[in-house]
Protein backbone atom coordinates (compact mmCIF):
# COMPACT_ATOMS: atom_id res chain seq x y z
CA UNK A 1 0.00 0.00 0.00
CA UNK A 2 1.54 3.30 -0.75
CA UNK A 3 0.28 6.79 0.72
CA UNK A 4 -0.19 9.87 -0.93
CA UNK A 5 -0.54 14.06 0.66
CA UNK A 6 -0.66 16.90 -1.26
CA UNK A 7 0.77 19.92 -0.03
CA UNK A 8 0.78 23.50 -0.63
CA UNK A 9 4.38 24.95 -2.31
CA UNK A 10 5.36 28.29 -3.49
CA UNK A 11 5.10 26.14 -7.36
CA UNK A 12 1.57 25.10 -5.94
CA UNK A 13 0.57 22.22 -5.20
CA UNK A 14 2.43 19.00 -4.91
CA UNK A 15 1.37 15.38 -4.23
CA UNK A 16 4.39 12.89 -3.03
CA UNK A 17 4.05 9.63 -2.82
CA UNK A 18 6.01 6.89 -0.46
CA UNK A 19 5.63 3.19 -0.14
CA UNK A 20 6.86 2.16 3.50
CA UNK A 21 10.41 2.27 2.52
CA UNK A 22 10.63 5.37 0.07
CA UNK A 23 9.80 8.26 -1.96
CA UNK A 24 8.02 7.12 -5.22
CA UNK A 25 6.19 9.40 -7.07
CA UNK A 26 5.96 13.56 -6.84
CA UNK A 27 2.97 15.24 -8.93
CA UNK A 28 2.18 18.55 -9.32
CA UNK A 29 -1.47 18.16 -9.36
CA UNK A 30 -4.07 16.78 -7.33
CA UNK A 31 -6.14 14.93 -9.75
CA UNK A 32 -3.76 12.52 -9.98
CA UNK A 33 -2.43 9.79 -7.48
CA UNK A 34 -0.65 6.45 -8.12
CA UNK A 35 -2.94 3.30 -8.07
CA UNK A 36 -3.12 1.47 -4.86
CA UNK A 37 -2.29 4.65 -2.89
CA UNK A 38 -4.59 6.15 0.09
CA UNK A 39 -4.69 9.73 1.00
CA UNK A 40 -2.59 10.11 4.13
CA UNK A 41 0.13 11.72 5.45
CA UNK A 42 3.12 9.86 7.04
CA UNK A 43 6.19 10.73 8.73
CA UNK A 44 7.81 9.95 5.60
CA UNK A 45 5.73 12.41 3.46
CA UNK A 46 6.42 14.92 6.23
CA UNK A 47 9.87 14.78 5.60
CA UNK A 48 9.97 14.79 2.27
CA UNK A 49 7.53 17.87 2.56
CA UNK A 50 9.71 19.90 4.82
CA UNK A 51 12.98 19.08 2.73
CA UNK A 52 10.88 19.99 -0.54
CA UNK A 53 9.88 23.53 0.90
CA UNK A 54 13.31 23.81 1.97
CA UNK A 55 14.98 23.14 -1.69
CA UNK A 56 12.06 26.15 -2.98
CA UNK A 57 13.09 28.40 -0.40
CA UNK A 58 16.67 28.21 -1.37
CA UNK A 59 18.23 26.73 2.40
CA UNK A 60 18.65 23.09 0.79
CA UNK A 61 20.65 21.92 -2.15
CA UNK A 62 20.30 18.60 -1.91
CA UNK A 63 17.84 15.52 -0.32
CA UNK A 64 18.26 13.12 2.33
CA UNK A 65 15.34 10.70 1.02
CA UNK A 66 15.13 7.11 0.01
CA UNK A 67 14.02 7.51 -3.72
CA UNK A 68 12.53 4.23 -5.23
CA UNK A 69 11.82 5.17 -9.07
CA UNK A 70 9.77 2.47 -10.95
CA UNK A 71 11.15 2.19 -14.80
CA UNK A 72 12.94 0.29 -17.21
CA UNK A 73 16.71 -0.21 -16.67
CA UNK A 74 17.19 2.84 -19.12
CA UNK A 75 14.99 5.11 -17.29
CA UNK A 76 16.52 4.30 -14.39
CA UNK A 77 20.03 4.84 -15.44
CA UNK A 78 19.15 8.09 -16.93
CA UNK A 79 17.69 9.27 -13.48
CA UNK A 80 20.72 8.16 -11.63
CA UNK A 81 22.97 10.47 -14.12
CA UNK A 82 20.29 13.01 -13.03
CA UNK A 83 20.76 12.67 -9.55
CA UNK A 84 24.34 13.65 -10.15
CA UNK A 85 24.16 17.08 -11.78
CA UNK A 86 25.20 19.23 -9.16
CA UNK A 87 22.84 22.10 -7.91
CA UNK A 88 22.90 24.83 -10.01
CA UNK A 89 24.08 23.30 -13.03
CA UNK A 90 22.65 21.93 -16.35
CA UNK A 91 23.43 18.89 -18.75
CA UNK A 92 21.75 18.78 -21.76
CA UNK A 93 20.61 15.54 -22.98
CA UNK A 94 23.17 14.65 -25.01
CA UNK A 95 25.26 14.98 -21.96
CA UNK A 96 22.91 12.85 -20.09
CA UNK A 97 22.69 10.49 -22.49
CA UNK A 98 26.85 10.17 -22.96
CA UNK A 99 27.10 9.43 -18.98
CA UNK A 100 24.21 7.09 -19.42
CA UNK A 101 26.47 4.96 -21.48
CA UNK A 102 24.67 5.59 -25.14
CA UNK A 103 25.58 9.44 -26.75
CA UNK A 104 23.02 8.58 -29.41
CA UNK A 105 20.14 8.07 -27.49
CA UNK A 106 19.07 11.73 -26.27
CA UNK A 107 15.53 11.00 -27.44
CA UNK A 108 15.40 8.09 -25.23
CA UNK A 109 16.97 10.37 -22.55
CA UNK A 110 13.96 12.71 -23.13
CA UNK A 111 10.98 10.18 -22.77
CA UNK A 112 12.93 9.05 -19.42
CA UNK A 113 12.60 11.95 -18.05
CA UNK A 114 9.64 12.40 -18.98
CA UNK A 115 8.73 9.69 -17.52
CA UNK A 116 10.36 10.18 -14.36
CA UNK A 117 7.91 9.39 -11.28
CA UNK A 118 9.75 11.97 -8.69
CA UNK A 119 10.39 15.19 -10.45
CA UNK A 120 12.29 18.02 -8.38
CA UNK A 121 13.71 15.50 -5.89
CA UNK A 122 15.09 13.35 -9.04
CA UNK A 123 16.06 16.85 -10.90
CA UNK A 124 15.24 16.51 -14.64
CA UNK A 125 14.71 20.44 -14.36
CA UNK A 126 18.12 20.41 -14.99
CA UNK A 127 18.07 18.73 -18.40
CA UNK A 128 18.20 21.51 -21.28
CA UNK A 129 18.65 21.59 -24.91
CA UNK A 130 21.78 21.80 -26.29
CA UNK A 131 20.97 25.05 -27.79
CA UNK A 132 20.51 26.19 -23.87
CA UNK A 133 16.96 26.32 -24.49
CA UNK A 134 14.34 24.63 -21.90
CA UNK A 135 12.83 22.08 -23.01
CA UNK A 136 9.61 20.04 -21.57
CA UNK A 137 9.00 19.31 -18.13
CA UNK A 138 6.12 17.49 -16.30
CA UNK A 139 5.08 20.35 -14.33
CA UNK A 140 5.15 23.03 -17.21
CA UNK A 141 8.33 25.27 -18.43
CA UNK A 142 6.93 27.79 -15.78
CA UNK A 143 7.93 25.84 -13.08
CA UNK A 144 10.64 24.54 -14.78
CA UNK A 145 11.92 28.10 -14.83
CA UNK A 146 10.87 28.95 -11.37
CA UNK A 147 13.28 25.93 -10.58
CA UNK A 148 16.13 26.74 -12.02
CA UNK A 149 16.01 30.65 -11.24
CA UNK A 150 15.80 28.94 -7.41
CA UNK A 151 19.37 27.96 -8.02
CA UNK A 152 20.00 30.78 -10.14
CA UNK A 153 21.30 28.97 -13.31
Amino acid sequence: MKNTYFYETSIGKIGITENGEGITHLTFTDKKIPANSEIKETALLAEAAKQLREYLSGQRTSFELNLLPEGTDFQKKVWEVLKTIPYGNTLSYKEVAAAAGNPKACRAVGMANNRNPIAIFIPCHRVIGTNGKLVGYAGGLKIKEQLLQIEKI
